[in-house]
């Protein structure tokens, strides 16, 4: 079966429109389509997929595309393949998302793993930045969780996350929140993050932020805005980072 009459019949069977001729390569449009089944709950986190022979047959293209295929997915962290054990859709642990997302070190090089406390979460109405952060109306709320995140027990990070209360229904009203918050979308919430944009600024502390972090007002502080993306492109979080970097630095990998 060639691939154009597999696009024919999956698309028929799913009762939507025949597309018009695509000109990207093939793996593109194989990885487009494994894709909505990641988007849309068919393939759910920790699920083994077909082998590659299987999902060519389905597909009516070659072995090759669809590695090449399951290779981008994989190289955007939609994917994770286990020698021996086959390829599964990723599922955010709490290490995993450590290791993505917080990429603080100390002196020596050596990755810092943060704690949090005094941690508080509320839910309002969305005020006009949070309005234009995360593309929401101003009529909608927002659930904010704060919290204070520490290093070797010292205070070190001032943190505020907000988030859409239609996307996050009974987050606001629980009574312990995990150090990690992504797993938990994914696994209570069924939203998994697909990338985050961060902007980082100084600026200096005032006087909460000094006494929150036990350092002087005026201090140089590193902030750093993260606007979180769902793998649909949804914006899901805003979050801020207040950091005093006297005893660690952060650190960006490019390749």
């Amino acid at each position: 079966m060639k691939y154009v009459n597999a696009l024919r019949y999956i698309t028929e069977k799913q009762g939507l429109p025949m597309a018009k001729p695509d000109a990207r390569p093939l793996y593109e449009q194989v990885r487009e389509l494994l894709f909505g089944r990641i988007q849309d709950g068919t393939w759910t986190p920790g699920m083994v997929l077909p082998n590659e022979f299987q999902l060519a047959d389905e597909l009516g293209v070659s072995q090759g595309t669809v590695r090449k295929a399951l290779g981008a997915l994989t190289s955007d962290k939609l994917l994770v393949r286990r020698q021996g054990r086959g390829t599964f859709v990723a599922a955010h642990t709490p290490a995993d998302v450590l290791f993505r997302f917080f990429q603080f070190y100390d002196r020596d090089g050596n990755w810092v793993i943060p704690a949090s406390r005094e941690r508080r979460t509320r839910s309002g109405k969305a005020k006009i930045a949070e309005v234009k952060q995360l593309g929401i109306d101003r009529s909608e709320r927002v659930i904010r969780h704060s919290r204070i995140r520490t290093v070797d027990d010292e205070p070190t990070i001032i943190e505020l996350i907000v988030l859409p209360e239609t996307l996050f229904k009974g987050l606001g009203d629980k009574s312990e929140v995990p150090n990690t918050l992504y797993d938990l979308f994914q696994k209570e919430y069924g939203i998994t993050v697909g990338q985050a944009v961060e902007r980082l600024t100084v600026i200096q502390a005032d006087k909460t932020q000094a006494k929150s972090l036990g350092i002087n007002s005026g201090a140089p502080l590193l902030r750093i805005d993260r606007l979180t993306y769902a793998i649909d492109g949804r914006p899901i979080e805003w979050r801020v980072s207040v950091c005093d970097l006297r005893d660690l630095h952060y650190r960006v990998n490019l390749s």
